[in-house]
């Protein structure tokens, strides 16, 4: 997970107003990208601006539905493990192992994600769905989605990724599927990496704007399909951006909840306890690729 620039407002550069599902949504960046690129793959017709996803188009592969939480500190043998599989936490909050005093409490079929200052410090969580030796579920290709309500004010900083555990020299692609800034609550931002060498070499970052504190007060879902032509982010099931496929995107990849802090902006102010109500994460395969 990158520390990305600011989200306040960006000036001089391309945006489109557009309505999805009674939000008023502003797509700000560079969208619906046609051309190809180095590492591109051919692009056959890009999906358009507040196109509904045709989930019927997808089978399931996998569904967390958090009726129970399936967790260890580093796995193997688990659903889930509480750190990012390299061992790189990140933000103003430490990634806590689950314990009963744990930042995750399952009820109802919601998780919740607790960040809190103990001590003078702060904790948080983070689940992802693979190790270290990609044991657990990753999946090339396909879509992937989270169902949440969002907490917040200054300093929190909840996401939505995906990464994958590529070794030596190969390019490791991240896809930011939301990450979520507290101090700007009519907004979040959708990312493309390809990692190399410890540093950002290609991606593009979209700004969502949306009606200030909406994601805070309802459950929305957030999320990406990437098939051989594009990869296409998704509010509500309708599409927000998108642009050309890497190559680097196909490579296997697995999702990652978690509820961080900072991200480059101060946390004077943040609220103990924060809480992200988590109520699904599933993964899809396109059909024509599963065959079915």
């Amino acid at each position: 997970m990158e520390v990305l620039p600011k989200v306040a407002p960006v000036r001089g550069v391309r945006h489109r107003r557009i309505g999805l599902g009674g939000l008023a949504v502003l797509i700000i960046g560079a969208f619906l990208v046609t051309g190809a690129g180095r590492g591109e793959v051919a692009a056959g017709a890009a999906p358009q601006l507040g196109e509904a996803l045709a989930i019927e188009r997808f089978t399931l592969t996998f569904e967390e539905n958090f009726d129970k939480l399936d967790v260890s500190a580093w796995g193997p043998g688990t659903r889930w493990i509480a750190h990012t599989p390299w061992a790189g936490d990140f933000g103003d909050a430490v990634f806590r192992d689950p314990q009963p005093d744990g930042p995750f409490q399952v009820k109802a079929g919601i998780l919740t994600i607790e960040m809190r200052e103990r001590d003078g410090r702060w904790e948080s969580g983070l689940l992802s769905a693979a190790d270290s030796a990609s044991r657990g579920f990753l999946q090339s290709g396909g879509y992937f989605e989270m169902r949440a309500r969002l907490p917040g004010g200054p300093g929190v900083w909840p996401a939505f990724w995906l990464g994958s555990n590529a070794h030596g020299d190969r390019p490791n692609p991240e896809i930011d599927v939301l990450e979520y800034y507290g101090q700007f609550p009519d907004a979040y931002l959708a990312t493309t990496h390809v990692w190399q060498d410890g540093k950002s070499q290609a991606g593009e970052t979209y700004r969502v704007d949306v009606p200030a504190h909406a994601l805070e007060q309802e459950f929305h879902t957030f999320g990406v399909a990437i098939d051989r032509d594009f990869v296409t982010f998704y509010l509500d099931r309708e599409v927000v951006a998108t642009e050309p496929t890497r190559a680097e995107y196909l490579q296997p990849m697995f999702p990652m909840v978690n509820l961080a802090a900072g991200g480059g902006w101060p946390i004077e102010g943040m609220k103990s306890p924060s809480r992200m109500l988590v109520d699904y994460v599933r993964v899809y395969r396109a059909k024509d690729e599963a065959g079915s």
